[in-house]
């Protein structure tokens, strides 16, 4: 749970506005489109919360392709700090991010902070959708922030690498959940990467599947009872996520810790990078 200060994982709209003037806390926009690059940019320039910085999906929240890690490979950890550092968070800094989309690209923010040790870090619940519909606050102004003074600490999320994924294939007493559409997850349609199916042995979870009809998140005694109908007899050690690219999978990660089920597993390349060598097997249906 949170106090009144620093609050948990979610931040309601109200307890946002509440804060807008606070120092210690920042707000980051990260509206994206997968198939329009510069859309998350256009919205924050139209019309932003109050304060917030803008983060790209593509350049601050993933580091360089090389053909064969994926779409959205997790950043350097020394950008990542630096990039922080530009935004103004310091090692006391909450954190508040959103998206269009219920936390689907904000979520990845959420990881990448608690990879590198950061815990005050939240999702603002409804994200800007709600915002607009409940406040008249926006701004096309970029905030000027002083340098923050972050520094790492030790990691609080679990990273699962390609070969460790390929060893699970092996292993009943693993599970890796699929966070992408179920039409996506069987190859009866692929929009993005260049082939379709999933990994073999993985199961279905998409990410929308965590949230309410207005884009906020289900209450945690939901979402705990759907995971523990989904896992069984596994614990969340044993389990890890994957997506497109490593970002929606994020989602699932959230969700299961929020439903107080910590410790599962994020495998950063996902599909995208699993289809970069052919030889490894494909699923289908």
């Amino acid at each position: 749970m949170g106090t009144a200060e620093f609050p948990g994982m979610l931040v309601s709209v109200e307890q946002l506005r509440e804060h807008l003037d606070d120092a210690r806390w920042l707000v980051v926009d990260v509206r994206h489109d997968l198939f329009d690059a510069d859309a998350g940019i256009r919205a924050y320039r139209e019309g932003h919360i109050p304060g917030a910085v803008f983060a790209n999906i593509d350049t601050h929240l993933s580091g360089t392709k090389t053909g064969r890690n994926g779409r959205h490979p997790l950043p350097n950890r020394d950008d990542l700090i630096e990039t922080f550092r530009v935004w103004g968070i310091n090692d006391d800094t909450q954190i508040v991010a959103y998206d269009a989309q219920g936390g689907q690209f904000a979520s990845r923010l959420w990881w990448l902070a608690r990879w590198l040790g950061h815990r005050s870090v939240a999702l603002l619940d409804g994200g800007w959708p709600k915002w607009s519909s409940e406040t008249q606050l926006r701004s096309r102004d970029e905030p000027v922030r002083s340098r923050g003074n972050f520094t790492e600490s030790a990691s609080l999320m679990q990273l699962v690498s390609v070969q460790q994924v390929l060893q699970r294939l092996q292993q009943s007493d693993r599970m890796l959940l699929d966070a992408r559409t179920p039409e996506r997850y069987r190859g009866e349609q692929e929009p993005i990467d260049p082939v379709a199916g999933h990994i073999p042995g993985a199961r279905n979870r998409p990410w929308q599947q965590n949230l309410n009809s207005d884009q906020t998140f289900k209450p945690p005694s939901v979402l705990r009872a759907e995971f523990d109908a989904l896992l069984g007899t596994q614990a969340p050690s044993q389990v890890a996520h994957q997506c497109g690219s490593g970002v929606t999978a994020c989602h699932n990660v959230f969700a299961m810790e929020l439903a107080g089920l910590p410790g599962s597993a994020l495998y950063g390349g996902s599909w995208s990078e699993w289809i970069a060598d052919p030889a490894r097997p494909i699923a289908i249906g």
